[in-house]
């Protein structure tokens, strides 16, 4: 674990450090996000933070892949390096979009490319872990994988609407899917613990944690259509590495680790995203809109117009993907009774955090004063820097 979690640390330092240059960048370019009527945001916002988020990502992996524990994971396959492809493939789609506005049959015809790429570099949808079902047919799995991370990078992007919101989302998730694909890479493997799966998640978990900070609200950037694509596609990598490179039966009957996860997890971490984006797919096409056609009624807008503040409708959603996420790993570590009481009292939280009004209340108030202290902080920096 110490491995993975050095590669981590690799990928947000990177990540932290090259954010404010993507900032300056994209003021050059105009890659700016005005102030619409479905916007949240009151200022015009710089984007190309995905760019960063792309360079910690690429980062810990060319790292690791000077690393001899990990030696394998590089010798078996080029995956790794078709994943790393996959991701700078959508990141240069996001950014012609963050400054051009594509059209959106443009950007899924790349999306679409990138999933091919990872495919013939050999992530793909092979098997299906319940019932170890194969798929059969190579043009099955090629649409199958496809399919995958179209949906996931859209998902991903759909829920990116508030600052802070996909990054802590990805990274709350990613955490989660680390330590089960860990868990199960030890299980899978005795004596060998390294896994391309876990390299993935640790290098995508630590590229949002760097990000973060410069994208909290009120953010001084945004990911932009960089960032989310990004991100969406990377853990359809990993989501696509754990169900084709490992046989979760074999792992269930030695170590009791519940066959169904590699399937439910991935659900769980992008469980926000997925339920955003079917809701707006449905909500537009009923009207006879386009799919992709923006709107101001996603969640994080239905939390804000329920009374939350920005900063804790952020917090919400982090709650309900961290009880998702986490208590659908809490089944590889307890009992099935004990781990659905984990998962019942943490649902229970989460519904008592998003519905009740005291709640509510008590806590806008300390994230208002939060955030005042955090404007006060950035302007006074900011006043340092002009007089200097």
């Amino acid at each position: 674990m110490k491995v993975y979690l050095t590669l981590l640390f690799v990928s947000a330092i990177v990540s932290y450090l090259t954010t404010p240059a993507m900032r300056h960048l994209a003021f050059r370019t105009g890659a700016v996000t005005a102030v619409r009527a479905r916007d949240v945001h009151k200022t015009p916002t710089p984007r190309l933070g995905g760019v960063a988020i792309f360079l910690g990502i690429a980062s810990g992996i060319a790292v690791a892949s000077a690393v001899p524990f990990l030696s394998r994971v590089f010798e078996v396959s080029n995956a790794a390096w078709a994943v790393l492809a996959g991701a700078g493939l959508v990141c240069l789609l996001g950014v012609a979009d963050d400054i051009w506005d594509l059209d959106w049959m443009a950007k899924l015809a790349g999306q679409t490319l990138a999933a091919l790429i990872m495919a013939w570099g050999g992530v793909q949808l092979v098997t299906i872990p319940v019932g170890g079902v194969t798929i059969g047919s190579s043009y099955v799995s090629l649409i199958a994988t496809v399919v995958v991370v179209v949906i996931a990078i859209n998902a991903v992007n759909f829920v990116d609407g508030l600052d802070g919101l996909a990054a802590g989302m990805i990274a709350i998730g990613g955490l989660a899917f680390m330590t089960y694909a860990y868990v199960l890479a030890r299980s899978a493997s005795p004596g060998d613990y390294s896994s391309l799966a876990t390299l993935v998640i640790a290098v995508l978990v630590g590229a949002c944690l760097g990000f973060l900070p410069h994208n909290l609200h009120p953010a001084r950037i945004f990911m932009g259509d960089s960032g989310s694509m990004v991100l969406g596609l990377t853990i359809a990598a990993a989501t696509l590495i754990v169900t084709g490179q490992i046989d979760p039966e074999v792992v269930s009957q030695r170590e009791r680790i519940p066959a169904f996860i590699p399937i439910v997890l991935p659900l769980m971490v992008v469980a926000v995203p997925l339920i955003d984006m079917t809701a707006a797919v449905i909500r537009r096409t009923l009207r006879g809109e386009s799919p992709f056609a923006p709107d101001a009624h996603h969640l994080h807008h239905l939390l804000l117009r329920h009374g939350h503040s920005h900063r804790w409708a952020v917090s919400v959603l982090y709650l309900w993907t961290a009880v998702l996420s986490f208590g659908t790993v809490s089944l590889v570590f307890l009992p099935t009774p004990w781990a659905a009481v984990v998962i019942g009292s943490g649902i229970a939280l989460a519904l008592a955090v998003t519905f009740s009004a005291r709640v509510r209340g008590l806590i806008n108030r300390g994230t208002r004063a939060s955030s005042d202290l955090v404007t006060s902080a950035r302007s006074r920096a900011g006043e340092r820097k002009d007089a200097s």
